[in-house]
């Protein structure tokens, strides 16, 4: 499905909250939900959605990760969008889900499936082509942005959400140094590399300070 197409039903759209926003941000999601809603969509969320599978696929558990995407697969097959406020997920779901399923019957499902998935400002900025500065948006501080690995992995340019933090009034964008380096992170990557994440993400942080 294109761009076009996609942008047809767009006003349809199916949230994915993903593991990590709904255990420790679930204003985010609430805040995404609000938005999306004020720019004219229909927003649900379905109850039965769970883990997108990138942990399992991480480790090498490609068996357990297939099980939850069949279930990813089935919870959103009839929502016309997808989007999720991670691009680390829509990033597994993208690039990932065809590695899984490339011998299997349910490879087409999957491809459709691909094909309706986006991240939550590559939706608003790309699909609905959404101008904020038209609502006049306001708040007030200091923002700064780090540019993820995952964003790079779906080819959302840095400058897309960085146009939308400079759309809010009242803002003040302040550049990162070294915007793109990694934060350390990376979910395993952290727990089987502690020492060199610890030093990636206090490396990042002193940058983040530096914006004050």
């Amino acid at each position: 499905m294109d761009n076009a197409a996609i942008s047809a039903v767009s006003s349809r759209v199916s949230l994915f909250t993903t593991c990590l926003t709904d255990s420790f941000f679930p204003h985010a999601a609430l805040a995404a939900v609000r938005l999306l809603r004020f720019i004219g969509c229909e927003v649900d969320l379905p109850p039965s959605q769970t883990c997108c599978g990138q942990p399992q696929f991480n480790n090498g558990y490609h068996d357990q990760a297939r099980l939850l995407a069949r279930h990813f697969l089935d919870t959103f097959a009839d929502s016309p969008c997808i989007v999720s406020p991670s691009a680390s997920c829509t990033a597994m779901i993208r690039d990932y889900y065809p590695v899984l399923f490339q011998n299997d019957p349910d490879l087409p499902r999957i491809q459709n499936l691909v094909a309706k998935t986006f991240e939550f400002t590559e939706f608003i900025t790309t699909i609905l082509r959404t101008d904020l500065r038209a609502h006049h948006p306001h708040a007030v501080g200091k923002v700064t942005y780090h540019y993820s690995c995952h964003s790079r992995g779906i080819h959302l340019a840095p400058q897309v959400t960085i146009d939308i933090i400079r759309s809010i009034e009242g803002i003040e964008y302040l550049p990162l140094d070294k915007m793109d380096q990694c934060c350390g992170f990376g979910g395993t990557f952290a727990m089987k590399n502690a020492d060199v994440s610890v030093a990636m993400g206090s490396d990042k942080t002193r940058h983040v300070r530096d914006t004050e």
